[in-house]
């Protein structure tokens, strides 16, 4: 399961990289951008909604164990940032994209798979993902966002306000796309957050980071 851009981004004309690092316990994450837009704006925080393709390979020999162009219909994967909704090193170095930025990220062990690993990853593994990133917006998080959705200010969501507003954020970047994507991407949020299973995410499933703004 190859993707294409896996083998030519490093080829792209009028790229450049520089490298980053951030430090946390168990290791060091290790940035390399591959290509920044001249307008690099706005840039991910912790708790913003990003639209990413990432793959993944094993440093060790440079084999793929995961290619976003193929699972899951190959659509963009809705990641929140710094929500422990993907690994520790990834969380840490998809901070401060843009869209249409792409990166090369290498995560030690400790902030990725550990030491048992996860199937295809072998125990202790340090991984490398080419992440490309396609929009970022105020995330599903943040209580801005909260009562940007909440059209009625019954202090829920629902599927429809939660979709009217990914509707707009994504037409921002001018990137429209057919009703059914929205859908799919609603379904999922709702799957993951609504918790008593109700049709509506309320402000205590939705506020994760138990902030007291609403």
């Amino acid at each position: 399961m190859l993707c294409a851009f896996c083998l030519i981004v490093s080829l792209q004309p009028g790229s450049w990289s520089c490298w980053a690092a951030a430090e946390e316990l168990g290791g060091e994450v290790k940035i390399e951008v591959l290509f920044k837009p001249v307008q690099c704006a706005p840039k991910s925080k912790k708790g913003d909604l990003m639209n990413v393709h990432y793959d993944g390979f094993l440093a060790k020999d440079g084999s793929q164990f995961y290619c976003s162009r193929t699972a899951k219909d190959g659509h963009p994967q809705w990641v929140v940032l710094g929500i422990g909704q993907m690994i520790k090193g990834l969380d840490i170095g998809m901070v401060d994209m843009c869209p249409g930025e792409r990166r090369k990220i290498t995560i030690p062990p400790a902030l990725a798979f550990g030491e048992a690993g996860k199937e295809p990853v072998p125990p202790n593994a340090t991984v490398i993902f080419e992440v490309e990133a396609f929009s970022v917006s105020r995330g599903p998080r943040s209580m801005e966002a909260f009562g940007s959705m909440d059209l009625d200010n019954d202090k829920s969501l629902t599927k429809d306000e939660v979709k009217e507003y990914l509707k707009v954020e994504y037409k921002k970047e001018g990137k429209p796309r057919e009703e059914t994507f929205f859908d799919k991407v609603v379904e999922d949020i709702f799957r993951k957050n609504d918790n008593d299973k109700n049709g509506q995410i309320s402000v205590t499933e939705y506020n994760i980071y138990k902030h007291d703004e609403l």
